[in-house]
């Protein structure tokens, strides 16, 4: 009598190895290899992450790989990616500072960059808002969600439409925790709301200022949103003097990232890149 291992069913994998399938056996397929900077493999295979924490691992293998080529990190035996400890952070957050070399901006600079964009600067900004939200989620027809915020805004459109309308769309529709309250938002300054609603209300060169429902939906990292604003506080320009070392910080923080940006990308060219696309300087070590 032969040996039988598992249950014995056509479809058994209890016992392990190959079943026929039509006549042919199915083996596992091998894990997908690595993603790998100069051989060195970024991860075990068959575990790749996700892209963004792929990126993070390439962009961290390349500049620890620099800072053992400038011997200020010792080389590790071994094929595999290893991990960074707090000490060797500080070694290749000091070895950026040394490479990437920023000056700070000059007073005209400065103030170019006020003129062009006074109206981040005022303060006191507000609207009184209150919205629809038809929420963008893992699996939703966003084709069939958006005709079925277009309807709704339609129907908020028309003259004569019930003045308590909104308030029972919002309670029926939204996907926002504000629709139970009809929608109804508040006073919300700028930096209250997702940075596209921001620059719909408040950042746009000729922007909707008035009072009402907006005429079209606005697209958020969220979803669409049916937009009305009940009331506006316009606030009042700070000056330049007032802001003027606040802008001179963030134009140093964007030269520093796009020189980062740059150093990053050459290393990048020099390397060896498997299994990875290096399209953005998104890693924690370089912010």
């Amino acid at each position: 009598m032969s040996e039988m291992t598992g249950c014995g069913g056509g479809a058994c994998t209890c016992g392990g190895g190959a079943h026929p399938v039509n006549g042919r056996a199915l083996t596992a397929e091998p894990p997908a290899p690595p993603a790998r900077i100069n051989g060195i493999a970024l991860h075990p295979a068959g575990l790749r992450p996700d892209e963004a924490g792929l990126r993070e691992l390439a962009w961290a293998e390349l500049l620890r790989q620099e800072a053992v080529r400038q011997g200020l990190l010792p080389r590790q035996p071994g094929f595999e990616a290893p991990q960074l400890l707090p000490g060797d952070r500080q070694v290749i957050q000091a070895m950026l500072e040394r490479a990437v070399q920023v000056p700070q901006p000059s007073e005209q600079e400065c103030r170019r960059y006020y003129e062009a964009r006074q109206d981040h600067y005022v303060e006191g900004r507000m609207v009184n808002l209150r919205h629809i939200l038809f929420a963008v989620t893992s699996g939703v027809d966003v084709h069939a969600l958006a005709v079925r915020a277009e309807t709704a805004l339609l129907e908020l459109s028309r003259q004569g439409v019930d003045p308590g309308r909104f308030a029972a769309l919002a309670r029926e529709l939204s996907n926002c925790p504000s629709g139970a309250e009809g929608g109804d938002l508040g006073w919300i300054a700028p930096q209250d709301c997702a940075d596209e609603l921001a620059n719909e209300l408040f950042h746009q060169k000729n922007p909707l200022r008035g009072i009402g429902l907006r005429p079209r939906l606005v697209h958020t990292r969220y979803g669409f949103h049916i937009v009305e604003v009940l009331g506006r506080k316009q606030g009042r320009l700070l000056s330049f003097d007032h802001v003027r070392e606040r802008i001179a910080v963030q134009l140093a923080q964007q030269s520093r990232a796009k020189a980062l940006h740059q150093y990053i990308q050459l290393l990048a060219g020099q390397a060896s890149v498997e299994g990875v696309l290096l399209e953005a300087t998104d890693s924690l070590l370089v912010q």
